[in-house]
């Protein structure tokens, strides 16, 4: 079994994005999540990743009620800095010191744990400076209530500034073969400051697999990716034919589409940990079976060639997202 280390933790090499079983991709199937939780651990998933946004507080519980007597079993990585809004009920970026301290306390509550292994900035406040938020998480470190710490979506520039604070052990953000941007400088940043790369959304939100061929009629209402410039109908016409050539790949190096993508991402750094998110057990378990996929140097090559911010049409988020919600660095700008 491949492992790579998260700060203290040494842990298998795929974790597990447990996001879809609560939050954004439609209706949620609780009792094939929960059976999907206990297969997962079965398999050897023992890198958990949920956070207090999604389903507003909802997937943590699930983990909770469902994982409660296997909680050795695996590490817990959750987030705080996103959450609801009281007045209007809608997500909201909050990271006041006393916001941080609140939500880690109403985690520790629904994931039915003492102590969060791996706790993450989910989005940095521009209201707020890092230092102060991150101060706070310190704390909450030094209280014993989390064990290492984090950030998501944030600039290498913004990641170097929280770790003078408190020593990072993880930055998550996307990263896929058609989500790039990671390798403009966070990715390098990562490594030089021994920061474990955690990648979401390894297999580019199904795309990579295969199997999601008409977001139009696949997709329900509600469905984050109906928002997003990739996947609407024009853009992701173009982007199909980006598939036919990767499944021939996969054909050949013997293997599915989605564990070709995370192959291809445990290739680029043994730093880099992917979280292929799923709510379904048997794709649970081909995304973990990708460790047992090795690429040439050809094949890596080729699918760099293939599938990358060149030939993947349409931006990453809707606009207004990038550069206010999310601190990461772009392509344009780069």
């Amino acid at each position: 079994m491949q492992t790579r280390q998260v700060g203290p933790f040494e842990v298998n090499a795929i974790g597990l994005g447990c996001m879809g079983m609560s939050h954004a991709y439609g209706t949620p199937d609780i009792a094939e999540a929960e059976k999907t939780l206990h297969k997962a651990l079965d398999l050897g998933y023992n890198f958990l990743d949920t956070a207090a946004l999604y389903g507003f507080g909802k997937n943590e519980e699930l983990l909770g009620r469902v994982l409660k007597d296997r909680r050795s079993e695996y590490v817990l990585a959750s987030k705080c800095g996103l959450f609801k809004d009281a007045e209007t009920g809608k997500r909201l970026i909050d990271a006041r010191p006393e916001v941080i301290r609140q939500t880690c306390e109403d985690a520790l509550t629904r994931l039915q744990t003492d102590v969060i292994d791996l706790y993450y900035l989910h989005r940095w406040d521009q209201n707020v400076p890092i230092e102060d938020s991150v101060g706070e998480m310190s704390r909450l470190l030094d209280e014993g209530k989390v064990r290492a710490l984090g950030m998501s979506e944030v600039s290498a520039a913004t990641l170097r500034r929280a770790h003078a604070v408190h020593p990072l052990a993880a930055l998550q953000t996307e990263y896929s073969l058609w989500s790039r941007n990671a390798e403009i400088a966070v990715l390098d940043a990562c490594k030089e400051l021994g920061i474990t790369f955690v990648a979401f959304s390894p297999l580019a939100r199904q795309f990579l697999t295969g199997k999601l061929t008409d977001p139009e009629s696949q997709l329900e209402e509600g469905d984050i990716r109906r928002k997003m410039p990739r996947f609407h109908k024009e853009n992701y016409a173009k982007n199909l034919l980006l598939i036919e050539e990767y499944a021939d790949i996969a054909y050949k190096v013997d293997c599915t589409p989605a564990q070709l993508a995370l192959a291809w991402l445990l290739a680029q750094g043994e730093h880099i940990i992917p979280i292929p998110g799923t709510r379904h057990s048997n794709w649970a378990e081909e995304n973990f079976n990708a460790l047992a996929v090795s690429l040439d140097e050809d094949v890596l090559n080729e699918l760099d060639a293939l599938i990358n911010q060149d030939t993947v049409v349409g931006n990453r988020y809707p606009d207004g997202v990038q550069g206010v919600e999310v601190d990461t660095e772009d392509f344009e700008a780069a």
